[in-house]
């Protein structure tokens, strides 16, 4: 499970990799029954979860790790990377680029709680109904629940909503794939039904949909023009949310006002949330600039991407002064996988070996200790950070699932465990490009005037697509151990609006790319790594995997029978994409790291919140008189 808000939140296709993913594990165990529909039929259920019983009963009124009390007013000013010429999140990814605080307008079926695994309770619905076999969910709209023009939400903007998106979106449309039908069964309810039984992530990730005002999208603008569900617009959209857009600047800042007639202002799972009047988005091509403006006061908060900048370029004054906190926060609700990810849609990828050996030409701890002050780990799994990476050799139940796919896959998975090449050193080094030559060889490639060629003497070249110089410099690293392995290489960096549409052509040799995976991995991992996805324009299978072997086990993974099945099967999904060198696996860090203008207070974060931000900070008039007023 791994489509939400925070997808839409960061804007487009690319960011919806960065990072990744929410929710997590397992099993659905629902809560207790509240209400039957009908004799014999399955119970209403207030909440739905992925693993064990769910914590907070039907009558709850709070989230126990907010606020209530949390002072309402103040402005929070953030920044955003990139550029934006689209409100419309029907085609993100497709068209434009999607305005980050577009989602926050929007709201879903379910809200997730941030101090359980996996667990979401209602939000526009009050409850859902599921049989044993899961076969279809039905969920029950609240009566209250009403968009910000004061009309209620209803079943056929559900409809509209989910039918809307599966057109305009690959990536919705891959997520949904498997709702076949969408119905009104009475005054609140629909009912989605899926094209198979056994499949325990739907009902909850049909939860997950945002749902979308069917009366206004069918209606005309200001100007009288019917407004088109499948363009980019930058027509402030309507939403059901706790805010609305008030003011933008196209491609350069947003400002959101807190709705004051919002509906859900006293619901449970929104209570002591979106406590600002106004949220700013301020949005800057480059990271360096934005930094300065940080430290100009021109921004409250920034999310810091870059080690070297973590560790050299806060020592100005106020962060001396204790006006400015860094703060790093524990990333405990996701793993992923970022990597030079080369497109097998390329001839000359498809060997298998060639790719292992662009693995051994990367020296990782040298570029850890120049570029990152030694901040970072080697990635090693597809699902690094969580229980579901693999490690050492397989055993028991992931066993006995590789062996439906042994004659599929490569023989190393059964008997060598999966592991980076490591340098560091120039021994270690020479090692490594002596092995990279030797695959290079067995594939009858040779090196001909320091020059590496293919089997029928075609030169081996590779441009390295990127989108920003933070990119940049690790590709600059790079690109010289390519060329020592006889590899004509290139960087070509270009503007966002570009880079994405060379993505959903496919159209690049390699890139850097990121999978964010939560803690319950399920249908998403079709539109990763699935056949299916590989031609669909626009897709997460950015590699082109075509692999029947990898289908099998997504398959395993999504229709896993319990806990101890579905960390079996993604295990052994893993380890089968690693010994398949479909990427180069690059670095992480288990925290996010953000420092921030001293002016806002918050509760105690629960586990999975992350930062929180901004949805669980407040601004806090006493801490803000002491450090001063904004510039």
């Amino acid at each position: 499970m791994a489509l939400t808000r925070r997808h839409l939140l960061q804007g487009g296709v690319l960011a919806t990799i960065a990072p990744a993913l929410e929710t997590a594990t397992g099993l659905p165990v629902i809560s207790p029954a509240r209400a039957q529909i009908s004799a014999g039929e399955p119970a209403w259920r207030h909440a739905l979860s992925l693993f064990g019983d769910v914590k907070y009963p039907a009558d709850f009124k709070r989230f126990d790790y907010i606020n209530p009390g949390a002072p309402k007013g103040g402005v929070a000013r953030m920044i955003s990377l990139g550029t934006f010429d689209n409100f419309n999140i029907a085609v993100a990814g497709v068209k434009g680029s999607l305005a980050p605080a577009a989602a926050l307008i929007y709201e879903t079926l379910m809200a997730r709680s941030q101090d359980e695994v996996a667990t979401e309770y209602g939000l526009l619905a009050e409850a859902a109904s599921h049989p044993d076999d899961f076969a279809w969910v039905t969920y029950r709209l609240r009566k209250e629940a009403r968009w910000n023009d004061g009309k209620p939400v209803t079943p056929e903007d559900v409809i509209f909503s989910i039918e809307a998106l599966k057109k305009y979106s690959p990536m919705y449309a891959s997520y949904y794939r498997h709702v076949v039908k969408t119905e009104k069964l009475g005054e609140r309810d629909i009912k989605f039904t899926f094209e198979s039984t056994g499949n325990r992530e739907l009902p909850h990730i049909v939860g997950e949909l945002p749902v979308l005002p069917k009366h206004y999208w069918e209606g005309t603008d200001n100007q009288g023009r019917k407004r088109d569900i499948s363009a980019t617009t930058l027509e402030p959209p309507l939403g059901s949310g706790p805010y609305r857009i008030k003011e933008f600047v196209a491609g350069r800042s947003i400002v959101l006002e807190r709705a004051k007639d919002y509906w859900g202002v006293n619901a449970a799972t929104q209570v002591g949330q979106n406590n600002f009047d106004e949220l700013r988005y301020e949005f800057f091509r480059d990271n360096l600039v934005a930094l300065e403006a940080f430290k100009a006061d021109q921004a409250d908060w920034i999310a810091e991407n870059s080690a070297k900048q973590w560790a050299t370029a806060y020592d100005f004054p106020a962060v001396t002064e204790k006006r400015v906190v860094k703060e790093e926060f524990p990333v405990n609700d996701s793993g992923r996988m970022q990597a030079f990810a080369m497109n097998l849609r390329r001839e000359q990828f498809k060997d298998v070996r060639l790719r292992r050996a662009f693995n051994y030409a990367y020296d990782f701890e040298e570029m850890n200790k120049q570029l990152f002050f030694g901040q970072y780990k080697r990635i090693n799994s597809y699902f690094e950070g969580t229980e579901l990476a693999s490690s050492g050799l397989p055993e028991g139940q992931e066993l006995a699932i590789l062996e439906t796919v042994r004659n599929k896959v490569p023989a190393d998975v059964f008997t060598t465990p999966y592991q980076n090449p490591v340098g560091g050193n120039p021994e270690a080094v020479r090692g490594n490009l002596r092995e990279s030559a030797r695959l290079l060889k067995e594939a009858g490639y040779e090196v001909r005037d320091r020059k590496l060629v293919d089997p029928a003497g075609k030169p081996v070249t590779v441009e390295i697509l990127v989108q920003d110089p933070s990119s940049e410099r690790i590709v600059l690293f790079y690109k010289p151990s390519l060329e020592r392995i006889g590899v004509t290489t290139s960087i070509r960096i270009v503007d966002d609006a570009q880079y994405q549409n060379r993505l959903r052509a496919f159209d690049f040799d390699m890139i850097i790319d990121q999978w964010g995976e939560s803690l319950s991995p399920g249908n998403e991992q079709r539109e990763y790594w699935g056949s299916q996805a590989a031609d669909q324009p626009g897709s997460r299978n950015a590699i082109g995997i075509k692999n029947p072997a990898v289908d099998a086990l997504i398959d395993r993974v999504i229709f896993a029978k319990d806990r101890k099945e579905l960390v079996a099967a993604t295990r052994a999904l893993d380890r089968v994409l690693l010994w398949n060198f479909y990427v180069v696996p690059q670095f992480t860090y288990g925290f996010s790291r953000y420092a921030r203008w001293d002016r806002f207070g918050h509760a105690e974060l629960p586990k999975y919140a992350r930062s929180g931000l901004p949805s669980l900070w407040w601004f806090d008039a006493d801490k803000a008189a002491k450090i001063g007023k904004r510039s």
